[in-house]
């Protein structure tokens, strides 16, 4: 699978929702749900864990990426992620780094080799 790094420093080739559309596979969808309904505290429904990635043009795009701050903040800014953005690291990023501190380091790269 091509790596593909999300608007703000996932990488959409690692995530649940990304592979279980991409192979079709409703096993993966379910293992995902439950692990994303744990983690998150919210409901998630199997049927629903589909994606192509943060960065398609084409549905689907799992609904959490498609009311994210982040992600409409670089597609409005048409930025291939927000490494490539001149306000690089802005306040939305720094509160999510604090969840996800790998996407800093995933997107402070990029940025290094710009």
């Amino acid at each position: 699978m091509e790596k593909m790094v999300s608007i703000c420093g996932l990488h959409c080739d690692e995530c649940g929702a990304f592979i279980a559309t991409m192979r079709n596979d409703d096993q993966k969808r379910k293992e995902t749900a439950a692990e994303w309904s744990k983690q998150f505290g919210a409901d998630i429904q199997w049927q629903d864990v589909n994606c192509k990635g943060c960065l398609s043009d084409v549905e689907p795009v799992f609904s959490h990426c498609r009311v994210c701050e982040i992600r409409l903040c670089g597609r409005n800014k048409k930025v291939a992620n927000c490494a490539h953005c001149k306000e690089y690291v802005c306040g939305k990023l720094e509160k999510f780094f604090r969840m996800a501190p790998q996407c800093r380091t995933t997107l402070d790269g990029i940025r290094a080799s710009l």
